[in-house]
């Protein structure tokens, strides 16, 4: 990266948009991470002066959840009185529809139209037919090559700019003051926050694609203040954008913290009742046959819960990526991707080698994964070259037709195993653990390396006895015609299947040597008789795919019990989350109606975290809307695994609440609008229509039962916590973005304390 003298100012202006990722790879994150160092009442209201968005709920939601009990009313009066208002809700919810402030203008329509044709052009990712010229030179110099064959910018006096983007950044801001510049700036990168957040994107993760052709935002600021200064729009500022009233935002903070905390009781409530039966229901021995590790995410608790209703099982919850910080290798198309949480360096790399046996499986399966690559290509680029276009269209018209009506009117017909966890190379390969060649001085993974991962993993799970089946189950969605497909995927992943990481954690636990080292030099003793597993939940059909093929003789008996265990808790378990007898067929339609635009709800109505043992949530219905992760305080006498869950999955979840959040509250701006208009640009993003902003939130689909009607509900992530409050204590002034995410209420802490009766209380800082 070149320095310049407004680098500096653009950073810190750049704080104002989060990254946008890319569809393939679709992370949920906070879009005002920027603001985190903030209160978050303080930082709301910083988003609707630079942003120009709502980032509170409305009116109508608050009526929506308020007459469905959602809001407790004697919480929610409570909370008006402390701030002196007296009168009745209705009251205050009729105040708040007459005073929100209308739609801000879009002044600047002209300018962002004209900057995202250029930008998705030359951002192009492999879609375009015909890609725009010379673009390995840079977005500034080649757009000033090309634009002045636009006849749309014919009037712009193109020729007589300067030939860099710093010279035409200096020429632009001429005169002013450094603090005039960073707020110059931060009007004009927060006027198309998805196209902004996708060159932060780009250039944090110096992807191929960036190597090839490049682009700053130094490169697109000159570009777009060229313009601005050419159409008169003017070198602005955020001042020039309609503040909300103070008064307002503060009522609708207070209906938020009533509804937030009209959860956080309930969740207390039913938390306190359970224990109570624990401790009053007689102590049962049962000999576990197996044991399953989730993902902590919110859409295991349902197959957890079914699973453990009966018979001779027992669930845990742990980071869906399972303490591997890698990337994984396709053994088709050799292509790389991250398999861990974006916070973290990927310090590995998953490879695929064919078992001895297996090999010819593997080949037959690489060809014929080549082969329907071919077919789609080709299908693609008959139907977009414009030689080929009209001739294959009559051509092939009859054909669709029919197609086309089987895939609306009977959309399972020939699906069943063809994009699922059916249809996959698992059966034939081991993964293998390298080290990332990105990492230069490492000279290989030895075994006290891969032993540390795996102590890893039991020390946060708290485990203490293993039962002679062991399964990890990573977990990923299914959909058809979905550009948000990875939305759906496991999000401690990077929006990739979790099953990668679930079938490499097996097979390390698996090796006699590695287990031996555990043995000697951590004390963990493994039972001869135990076997690891991978598997993959399906979180769309919630069927369970075991990876089995390098299972012992000795385990088959055990494998083909839990498997038929595990078909009835599939039935059990969709019926329940669809509502009807009938639901695996259901679930199955959704996840391959290409039509479809609700395959599943992922992650919506996300609302709490629960760092805590199994006992303490067994046999609740959490109605899937907390994140629950396996951990006993007692087998962690320094606090270092609760640290590590808290720095690591607790900030995790956060992000993916606040997506939601934000997602909800104004969809428009945060989200990714209605997927009916979408439309799919340069293969990483979508826009609304023919152009405008790249869209970087959830779809309204995502959050919303209906246009009007919220599905997803919009609160702030409650964590609570069974540990010493002591201890929680010290971990937070070890780690001031952690504490600082609680004290700003980014995050709610409920700490329920073992050592005080198991009481629960909520962390209070003042932070208005």
């Amino acid at each position: 990266m070149i320095i310049s003298e407004f680098t500096a100012a653009i950073e810190e202006a750049a704080t104002v948009v989060d990254k946008t990722w890319p569809l393939y790879g679709f992370v949920t994150a906070n879009p005002l991470s920027g603001y985190e160092h903030l209160p978050f009442g303080q930082a709301v209201r910083e988003a609707k002066i630079n942003l120009g968005a709502s980032a509170l709920p409305s009116a109508a939601m608050f009526r929506q959840a308020f007459m469905v009990g959602e809001i407790d009313h004697e919480t929610l009066t409570e909370k008006l009185r402390e701030s002196g208002r007296y009168q009745q809700p209705d009251y205050y919810l009729e105040e708040m529809e007459v005073t929100k402030c209308a739609a801000h203008t879009n002044e600047t329509h002209e300018l962002d139209r004209i900057i995202s044709k250029w930008l998705s052009a030359y951002m192009d990712e492999g879609m375009a037919e015909w890609e725009m010229p010379g673009r390995a030179a840079g977005f500034f110099t080649s757009w000033r090559r090309l634009a002045v064959h636009d006849r749309e910018l014919r009037y712009f006096s193109i020729h007589s700019m300067p030939h860099t983007a710093v010279e035409t950044i200096r020429l632009m801001l001429k005169g002013r003051s450094k603090e005039e510049q960073t707020a110059i700036f931060k009007y004009h990168l927060s006027a198309l926050p998805g196209w902004t957040g996708y060159i932060k994107y780009r250039m944090s993760e110096c992807l191929p694609w960036q190597q090839q052709y490049p682009i700053t935002l130094e490169d697109y600021l000159a570009v777009r203040l060229w313009f601005a200064g050419q159409i008169n729009r003017g070198i602005q500022t955020n001042e020039t954008i309609v503040e909300e009233e103070n008064a307002n935002s503060k009522l609708e903070l207070i209906w938020l913290r009533a509804w937030e905390s009209t959860w956080q009781k309930k969740l207390a409530g039913r938390l306190q009742e359970n224990l109570k039966s624990l401790k009053s229901a007689p102590k049962q021995r049962k000999s576990t046959l197996a044991q399953m590790v989730f993902c902590i995410d919110t859409r295991s608790e349902l197959i957890r819960r079914h699973i453990e209703a009966k018979g001779h099982y027992e669930t845990f919850g742990y980071a869906g990526f399972f303490g591997i910080a890698t990337d994984y290798c396709d053994p088709v198309s050799g292509l790389i991707r991250k398999s861990c949480p974006p916070i973290l360096d990927s310090a590995y790399t998953i490879t695929e080698s064919a078992l001895t046996e297996k090999a010819a499986a593997l080949a037959q399966y690489q060809q014929r994964k080549k082969y329907q690559g071919f077919i789609n290509f080709l299908n693609q680029r008959l139907k977009n070259m414009l030689p080929s276009a009209f001739g294959y269209v009559e051509g092939t018209g009859l054909f669709y037709g029919f197609s086309l009506l089987r895939r609306t009117f009977f959309p399972a017909v020939g699906k069943l195993g063809k994009d699922n966890t059916a249809d996959k190379h698992e059966d034939s390969c081991v993964p293998q653990l390298k080290e990332n060649q990105r990492i230069a001085g490492r000279d290989g993974i030895n075994l006290k390396e891969k032993a540390a991962i795996v102590k890893s993993a039991f020390d946060l799970l708290g485990w203490k006895e293993f039962a002679p089946l062991v399964i990890f189950a990573g977990h990923a969605g299914q959909s058809a015609n979905n550009p948000f497909k990875s939305s759906l995927d496991c999000g401690a992943c990077a929006a990739s299947p979790g099953r990668h990481n679930a079938r490499m954690l097996a097979e390390m636990a698996n090796q006699a040597e590695l287990r031996a080292l555990l043995k000697s030099d951590y004390a963990i003793c493994i039972p001869a008789g135990t076997f690891f597993l991978g598997a993959e939940h399906n979180t769309a059909t919630d069927e369970l795919a075991i990876f089995d093929a390098g299972a012992p003789a000795s385990h088959l008996s055990i494998i083909r019990q839990v498997k038929l265990y595990l078909a009835d808790v599939q039935r059990s378990a969709v019926s329940e989350r669809l509502g009807s007898l009938n639901g695996p067929d259901i679930a199955l339609k959704k996840a391959v109606n290409w039509a479809e635009t609700r395959p599943e709800w992922g992650l919506a109505g996300n609302a709490g975290f629960i760092i805590a043992p199994r006992a303490l949530t067994r046999n609740i219905d959490l109605e899937s809307r907390c994140f629950l992760h396996s951990y006993d305080w007692e087998t962690d006498d320094k606090g270092l695994f609760l640290e590590m869950i808290m720095q690591g999955p607790m900030v995790v979840a956060q992000w993916i609440n606040n997506h939601y959040y934000f997602s909800t509250v104004d969809n428009e701006r945060f989200g990714g609008g209605s997927k009916i208009t979408h439309n799919v640009t340069g293969n990483f993003g979508v826009v609304q229509g023919n152009g405008g902003d790249l869209k970087a939130g959830l779809p309204l689909q995502s959050v919303n039962s209906s246009d009007n009607a919220i599905y997803h509900h919009p609160l702030r992530l409650s964590v609570l916590i069974h540990a010493p409050a002591a201890r929680i204590e010290e971990i937070l002034l070890r780690n001031n973005h952690v504490k600082k995410l609680v004290d700003n209420e980014w995050i709610y802490l409920m700490v329920m304390d073992p050592l005080s009766g198991n009481q629960i209380s909520l962390y209070h800082h003042n932070c208005d």
